[in-house]
């Protein structure tokens, strides 16, 4: 598989910026033909529905600024719609874990909530920051916006906070020592 194919799948599959550097170190290929690598792509993608975008040292795959208008028409209408119970359950993680990754999200919901994500992004109730532990992946947190729509001031006056918090946390730990278990068997 070409380089510039790798790419491509890589940043389809994280649905997010990705660092040039990430990117050589995942591929474990040299800065310059992760360049190299970009550029065929870019070129590919040439007057297609989507578009590779640069900032600063990132990458992303996006749809093409040619189909803007088309975007906004669905984006308007994905807006007029319910959230749903995928939507609701992404909204309640987020809450009750803030600040929490993507992938702790797809861990706790066992299915990948990349779209879910961007439909709560684009309706301005989360907002992605950068994660300080680790500059390769965001955290999701609940906007002022979010706050204001439930009628509270503080995350804390969430509906038995302290106690789904708690819940959460026994959660995921007993879910990674069942995989860890299970690692040791089939070793």
């Amino acid at each position: 598989m070409e380089l510039s194919a790798k790419i491509e799948a890589l940043l389809f599959f994280r649905g997010e910026p990705v660092g040039k550097r990430e990117l050589a170190k995942m591929l474990g290929s040299k800065d310059a033909e992760i360049e190299q690598g970009i550029t065929e792509l870019k070129s590919k993608l040439e007057n297609r529905g989507i578009a590779l975008l640069e900032k600063d040292d990132e990458v992303e795959l996006r749809t093409a600024p040619e189909a803007s208008e088309l975007i906004e028409k669905i984006r308007k209408e994905e807006l007029s719609r319910d959230l749903g119970k995928a939507g609701a359950e992404t909204l309640a993680i987020i809450l009750y874990r803030n600040p929490v990754t993507r992938a702790d999200i797809d861990y706790i919901r066992g299915v990948n909530s990349t779209f879910i994500l961007r439909n709560l992004l684009i309706r301005g109730l989360v907002e992605r920051v950068q994660n300080p532990n680790d500059q390769r992946s965001f955290h999701y947190k609940p906007t002022f916006e979010l706050l204001a729509h439930l009628g509270i001031k503080n995350i804390s006056e969430l509906p038995e906070y302290t106690s789904v918090q708690e819940e959460l946390e026994k959660f995921t730990v007993s879910q990674k020592a069942e995989e860890e278990d299970s690692e040791k068997e089939h070793a």
